[in-house]
């Protein structure tokens, strides 16, 4: 039963880290990257659809991201869609394919990511904290309900303190390699 409590939290806590790495994906950085684009729905023959599924995307220089559409006709809702999306791209085209130029951040935009990063971090570590607390909480009704002794609890809920210092110390370790890329001029 403690196991399955721990298992549960370890299963968790890694879910709230993949949602922030992908989160940090999205983030743009001074270097092109087609990830920018991941949220990014358009439609496509009525069913909405991410830019990848109907175009081939590439990263030709470090700060340029060509689209080249399947079908030609979806140069208009692709680049309709960027500009809807808010990333702060604007697209070009010339007829067969699209390209976004991302211009270099400035210092004072590259210090607001960051402190938009380091915000996102600490609500990654409230969420860990709360599934730290609903571990603990099960932990005590196993004992309470005598499945687990007193002195199993403390250590059972050892262990759920040092693996939620251990994501608290992924998250921050995420959040330094992001900074240092958002950071790189």
């Amino acid at each position: 039963m403690p196991k399955t409590v721990l298992d549960d939290m370890k299963s968790h806590m890694e879910k709230t880290l993949g949602v922030l790495k992908n989160e940090f994906q999205k983030i743009r950085t001074g270097r092109a990257s087609t990830s920018l684009l991941d949220g990014i729905k358009i439609d496509y023959y009525g069913n909405p659809s991410a830019i990848s599924q109907v175009a081939t995307l590439a990263v030709p220089e470090p700060r340029t991201i060509t689209i080249a559409p399947w079908e030609t006709k979806m140069i208009g809702p692709i680049e309709k869609a960027i500009l809807n999306s808010n990333i702060g791209l604007t697209p070009s085209n010339d007829g067969r394919q699209i390209r976004l130029n991302l211009p270099p951040l400035t210092e004072e935009r590259r210090r607001e990511i960051v402190k938009d990063l380091k915000k996102k971090a600490e609500d990654d570590k409230i969420a860990l904290r709360n599934i730290r607390r609903d571990a603990i909480d099960r932990l005590k009704k196993l004992e309470k309900e005598k499945a687990i002794t007193e002195d199993e609890l403390k250590k059972y809920e050892k262990d759920v303190q040092d693996a939620t210092k251990a994501y608290e110390h992924k998250v921050d370790e995420a959040v330094a390699h992001k900074e240092k890329e958002v950071m790189e001029v």
